[in-house]
This record gives C-alpha cells, sequence and structure tokens, in this order.
C-alpha cells in the first residue's frame, strides 16, 4: 500500500543547498459561481517546410476536446487562460472547458448516463481509483511509458494515484500540504513570539494549545487562561481547522486510518482516538476553536485572519491565493504543530484522461500542458496549486519562479510548507483506501457528536469499528 512518508525521492540534500540560494522573502472543489462552458478556438496553424523550400501549415484534422474543472473563479481564469494558450500552440485541436463549480461527481455521472463524458478533467482521488477499476479511465502509464518529453521519474510521488501494480488513474493538478496560518498583529497584541517555520522547531501539541488559549478573547478582552473567561461570549478565537483534516493529528501522534492491508480500522486505536480527541478539545475543553454551529458564523479563510474572528487557522496551502490577495492583512506562516511525530498531511485531486474519449493523444497533449508550470504559473504564484514536477522544487531558478518574491509566498513558506511537505509528508485516505466514500459516510456524522462534545473520540469509533470494518474492500497497490 501507500506508506505514510514524505517525497523521499527527491533528493533532500539538493533541496536544502538550493533553497538556501532563494529569495525568502517575497486545493478542493469550488463552491462559486454558476457552471458554463466555454469554447477556446485556435488562431493560425502551424507551418512546415516543404521540399521546394516554400513553408506550408501543417496539416492536421481538427479535434475537439472537452475539459471539465471546478475551481474558484480565479483558478477558472486561470485554467481558461492556460488552455487557450494551448489552443495557440496546437491551433487544429478545439478544446470546450465546462466549469463545474459544486455537485461535480454528480453532474459527471449524469453525463455518462447521457453518453456526454469528457473527454479530460479534474475528478476527485477517491473517484477516479473506483471508477479507473471499473474501466472508466485510461491507464496514464501507457502514455507516460513512450513520451520524449515526460516520465514518471519526473513527478512527485505524492501526487500518483494507482489502482494497481503499474496502473496509473492519474497525477494531481496540484500539490497540497498543511500549515500553520496566522494574523501577526494579533501576535503582537497578546506579546507573544511568531510560530516558528521550521519543523524542527514546531509547537509541540502542549505550547500549541497554550498559544490559542493566550489568543482567544471574550467581549471583554480576557484570554482563555484568565480565571474570569467567558467561554459564551468569544469575539476572537485562537484558531480554527478544517475538522475533515484531522489525519494530520492521527498520524502526528502515531496513529493510522487501516492496517497495511486495509483489512483493520485503526482510527479506535487508543493514538488515533486520542488525536481526534484533543482536536474535540480544542473546541470544547479549552473554547479556543469554533464549534461547528459557531464555524457558520465566521468569515473563512482571509477575512476570518483579516476580521480578527481568528488568530490562527491549521488550512492547506491554497489559503495563500485569499492570504496573498488581502491587502489589510499582514500574515505569517508556520509549520504545523507536532504531537509525537512531525506530519503534515499531502494531499490533491487528479486529471485524469476518460476512457470515453475518441481523441486519446489530444487529451494527453492537454494533460501535459496542465502539468507543466510555465504554462500555468499564475496559479502558482497566487498561492493555489505546488507544482506536481520535481524539478519545480529542485531548480532554484524555477523555485524562484513561483515560491519567493510574491505576496502569497511570504517569508517562511518554503521552511514551513515546501521543506515539510517533502520530509514530512504523508497521503491523504484517498490515495490509498478503496471504497473509501461509503466508510466515511459512517465515520463522519460520528466524528461530528465529538465535534458537538456530544461523546468521546473513543466510544464513538469504537462503537462504529464492526460497521466500517464490513465496508473495508482493502487497499490499493502503489506500483
Amino acid at each position: 500500500m501507500r506508506k505514510t512518508v514524505g517525497l523521499a525521492s527527491v533528493t533532500m540534500l539538493a533541496l536544502s543547498v538550493m533553497l538556501a540560494g532563494c529569495s525568502s522573502n517575497s486545493g478542493n472543489n469550488g463552491n462559486s459561481g454558476n457552471s458554463e462552458v466555454t469554447e477556446s478556438a485556435g488562431n493560425a496553424p502551424s507551418n512546415t517546410t516543404s521540399n521546394t523550400g516554400q513553408t506550408e501549415p501543417e496539416k492536421h484534422e481538427p479535434v475537439t476536446l472537452k475539459y471539465t474543472f471546478w475551481g474558484s473563479p480565479n483558478e477558472k481564469k486561470v485554467q481558461e487562460a492556460a488552455i487557450k494558450s494551448f489552443t495557440e500552440k496546437y491551433p487544429w485541436i478545439k478544446v470546450n472547458t465546462l466549469h463545474i463549480p459544486d455537485s461535480y461527481t454528480t453532474k459527471l455521472t449524469t453525463m455518462a448516463s447521457s453518453n456526454q463524458m469528457p473527454d479530460i478533467g479534474l475528478l476527485n482521488g477517491d473517484v477516479s481509483l473506483e471508477w479507473a477499476a471499473q474501466g472508466r479511465i485510461y491507464n496514464i502509464m501507457d502514455f507516460l511509458a513512450d513520451d520524449p518529453d515526460v516520465s514518471i521519474n519526473d513527478i512527485l510521488p505524492n501526487t500518483l494515484y494507482y489502482w494497481d501494480e503499474g496502473k496509473l488513474a492519474g497525477v494531481n493538478g496540484a500539490l497540497e500540504a498543511f500549515a500553520l496560518f496566522y494574523n501577526k498583529e494579533a501576535f503582537t497584541d497578546a506579546g507573544l513570539p511568531l510560530p516558528p517555520t521550521n519543523a524542527d522547531e514546531a509547537y509541540t501539541w502542549d505550547q500549541f494549545v497554550e498559544t490559542a488559549q493566550k489568543l482567544t478573547l471574550d467581549q471583554k478582552g480576557r484570554n482563555a487562561l484568565d480565571p474570569d473567561f467567558d467561554s459564551k461570549s468569544i469575539k476572537q478565537f485562537g484558531v480554527t481547522m478544517p475538522l475533515w483534516a484531522y489525519m494530520n493529528g492521527v498520524v502526528s501522534n502515531g496513529g493510522q486510518f487501516v492496517n497495511e492491508d486495509g483489512t483493520e480500522f485503526k482510527l479506535s486505536d487508543p493514538e488515533a482516538a486520542e488525536a481526534i480527541q484533543q482536536w474535540a478539545d480544542l473546541i470544547n475543553k479549552y473554547h479556543v476553536a469554533p464549534s461547528p454551529t459557531q464555524s457558520k458564523n465566521i468569515p473563512s479563510g482571509a477575512n476570518a485572519l483579516s476580521s480578527r474572528k481568528v488568530a490562527m487557522t491549521l488550512d492547506g496551502q491554497w489559503s495563500l491565493v485569499d492570504l496573498g490577495a488581502a491587502k489589510q492583512l499582514n500574515f505569517g506562516i508556520g509549520a504545523a504543530p507536532v504531537m509525537k511525530n512531525k506530519a503534515t498531511m499531502t494531499l490533491g485531486e487528479p486529471i485524469v484522461i476518460f476512457k470515453d474519449t475518441k481523441h486519446p493523444e489530444e487529451a494527453w497533449m492537454l494533460y501535459k500542458w496542465m502539468m507543466n508550470p510555465e504554462n500555468t504559473l499564475e496559479l502558482q504564484t497566487s498561492g493555489l496549486w505546488m507544482p506536481v514536477l520535481k524539478k519545480w522544487y529542485e531548480n532554484e531558478d524555477l523555485v524562484a519562479k513561483w515560491a519567493a518574491g510574491n505576496p502569497a509566498h511570504p517569508e517562511g513558506y518554503q521552511d514551513a510548507v515546501m521543506r515539510n511537505a517533502f520530509e514530512n509528508g504523508f497521503p491523504n485516505t484517498s490515495y490509498y483506501v478503496k471504497n473509501l466514500s461509503k466508510i466515511n459516510s459512517i465515520i463522519d456524522p460520528a466524528l461530528e457528536q465529538v465535534w458537538l462534545g456530544k461523546t468521546t473520540a473513543q466510544e464513538a469509533l469504537t462503537k462504529i469499528k464492526p460497521q466500517v470494518e464490513k465496508e473495508l474492500k482493502g487497499v490499493y497497490t502503489e506500483r
């Protein structure tokens, strides 16, 4: 199965040397906007030289591809710009883009029933593995095997979705990892030093909790350590985090989701349950994080930090697209806190080529185009995406193109996010657990009761263990 280790195939010594010379000063389904179709057409045809010495247009049969994707308005704009440049280089290929901001899998399923499937597009990781096993998606290894431009060794291991030996459903559109983002003014006002950026110096869990307590303020300005603190009248929470990302805590505490062959549910083990309980304690014991109910009244991302509703947020690095664009926010980046082991969850959703396509070669041409940051650089510099090609982390000049010198990548980014992801990254469960959507449909309601403080993590997870294990189908083979 896919191991919970970092991206070890990249030489860390080379990365460390490279990062030392770089300037240090400078991911998810979208749910905004409406679905729309935008067609892009090419400009002038490409040319070739005839045996008479005259330049003639190279002749190709016209091809039309359909590309589906989700994302924010900015993500939509940049992907469509990248596709437009693709059709300008290959003018015989027309690409119709279909932006589906919500209910993505449901809408693709509907399209399949009416024989209107796309040729290529983004797909949720667990769904892509299921569909690949059903023969609905091409094996990307078949394209990589003989391609002169890119090989499997050029791609980061933690961006690959294998469903069987040598069978690759897709490569992430981008790599993502978790880190701590914070409002610098909140720390200054509380008289606190800024969070460490190096994972070796990251907050211990106790330090993290104490910092969050000092940053949590009631309406009278008392922090959560004050005996008179009013937990029912909080104006600034110390921290918020997406509760679905609890595996950050589980792995850091030495726990697992399932065992190696995916036959045993492990979240009910003491190490995993303890980590989930510690996340819940931030809400119900220490009152430093909002409950699911309170979160509904708190803005997300940059707005939460800039409005001082929240002082810190433990979130994915895609948050940088909003943080970097928030002109009134002086934010910083710290390494994810540590329970027992340094860990940050890496994740992302793959681009796939659907078996319904009549033009697999052209679909692969577009696939490679979207994989190359040279064509989607605004998504990287904005903070929304991290590259999937190794050289964009190993080559100093390429790193400088996206990870330095811009508002979305301030001082500390390369240590807290890039380097931490390489050294301490572990894959999200969607990369390897079979039947994940069914399993999560059992786990999520149980954990909801934990987040609400109605039961303990150990009780909730022990109770559902037999039910979950009936749904375990094993794990996908990595290579």
